[in-house]
């Protein structure tokens, strides 16, 4: 039998269907068509990833992506196909009243996959130096509830953000009628969790499948309280359902809170990078970057390989067709080496942590089409420095208003 693409002696694993071992995969069109021990045939394209380990293709299932139009936007398509990234999704940038936009000129001309959640607020996060819920005008259930019924195929939540600068004194409020916008369209709210407002409330208010994301923040109003012990809301709210996600970003991961969460036996449910114009770079470069800190804090790569694959996709209900390798699933896959020498990560308050391995990209197929990290990286250079232009107006203007943004 001729393929279009084989790609042979990889390690694979896939949480999803349980494989961890070598197989061969094979790819007609945009479609996975065998995964075996050994595929023998013909194919218009054979690459040979001996000593190589191959995954469903990774989901960032929180990044601000909505470049040109938001405060955070960042240009990421090409950063995405040189990390193994396939499908990316925009933490509630856009609300219902610019959605259209981010549909027309970030999802459209993109090779990507790009979703997003709707935030809660009608204008999303157009202008990060003012908190976009600390006036409840803006807040807009149902034609929240609508655009994401209407473009289901990009759409896959809500979102809300339940911290003081973005909240004012309107306390969980905000959340409730996310839950509200929620519940109408039947999907998951993901909540940015942080300082000044209680977590415990917070979580009170979330439903089984809601997200709570940035797990490992430091700034306060964190899993640990006020203490050493992951508190006992967040472990009532895991059994109740509720995921949590890592969300790095430019504030909101810290090696030391990790590190005692991971000592209670705490692990995320998801990595994703909360990446946007102010943290590419100065704090985590991609998704493969952030899950080598917890590589290098003792979680096995086959538990890293699932919070990036199967359960993020299951966290936005994608499970059916992302996050796998079953065959007849769209061809997003994603290889990689891990590198051994001495490594130095940081945290998002600039704290070192040392390490000895790190997750590097070989390749990326997207919809059967391969991807190498040297072709892109022009791209995403050339990406870099347009995102940059927005944050360093901001900061040129208004540094402790760039410092607001961070938490």
């Amino acid at each position: 039998m001729a393929y279009d693409l084989l790609l042979k002696n990889a390690t694979v694993i896939d949480p999803a269907q349980n494989l961890d071992g070598r197989f061969d995969v094979a790819v007609d069109g945009d479609r996975i068509t065998a995964v075996a021990p050994s595929i023998v045939g013909e194919a218009r394209q054979v690459v040979d990833l001996e000593g190589k380990i191959l995954t469903p293709g990774w989901i960032d299932i929180h990044a601000h992506i909505f470049a040109g139009f938001t405060t955070w936007g960042f240009k990421a398509d090409a950063l995405c196909l040189s990390t193994g990234v396939t499908t990316i999704v925009d933490a509630g940038s856009p609300g219902w009243a610019n959605f259209l936009a981010f549909k027309e000129f970030i999802v459209e001309p993109a090779r990507t996959q790009m979703l997003t959640f709707v935030h809660i607020s009608g204008i999303g996060l157009t202008y990060g130096p003012a908190g976009e819920m600390t006036d409840m005008r803006y807040a807009a259930p149902e034609q929240t509830a609508f655009v994401i019924q209407e473009w289901p195929d990009i759409c896959v939540g809500v979102k809300v953000r339940q911290a003081a600068f973005q909240v004012g004194d309107n306390g969980v409020e905000p959340l409730r009628l996310a839950v509200e916008a929620g519940r109408l369209s039947g999907t998951p709210v993901m909540v940015h969790i942080g300082a000044g407002v209680a977590l415990p409330d917070v979580l009170a208010g979330m439903r089984p499948g809601d997200i709570a994301t940035h797990c490992y923040q430091g700034h306060g109003d964190h899993i640990l309280g006020d203490g050493t012990e992951v508190i006992a809301e967040v472990w009532q709210a895991r059994e109740r359902g509720i995921l949590f996600d890592l969300g790095h970003g430019g504030g909101s991961f810290n090696f030391e809170v990790a590190k005692r969460a991971l000592a209670n036996g705490f692990v995320s449910d998801i990595i994703s990078t909360d990446i946007h114009s102010s943290s590419f770079e100065s704090t985590v470069q991609s998704l493969p970057d952030a899950a080598s800190k917890l590589l290098n804090l003792g979680i096995d790569l086959r538990d890293i390989v699932r919070q990036t694959t199967a359960s993020a996709a299951a966290s936005i209900h994608r499970d059916d067709e992302l996050g796998t390798l079953r065959p007849g699933t769209i061809a997003d896959l994603a290889a990689f080496e891990i590198l051994e020498g001495e490594y130095e990560f940081f945290d998002t308050h600039r704290q070192p942590h040392p390490g000895s391995a790190l997750i590097s990209p070989v390749l990326t197929v997207r919809a059967g089409q391969v991807y190498r990290p040297d072709d892109l990286r022009a791209e995403v250079e050339q990406e870099a420095r347009r995102s940059a232009q927005t944050i360093r107006a901001i900061a040129g203007s208004n540094a402790a208003a760039l410092q607001q943004l961070k938490q």
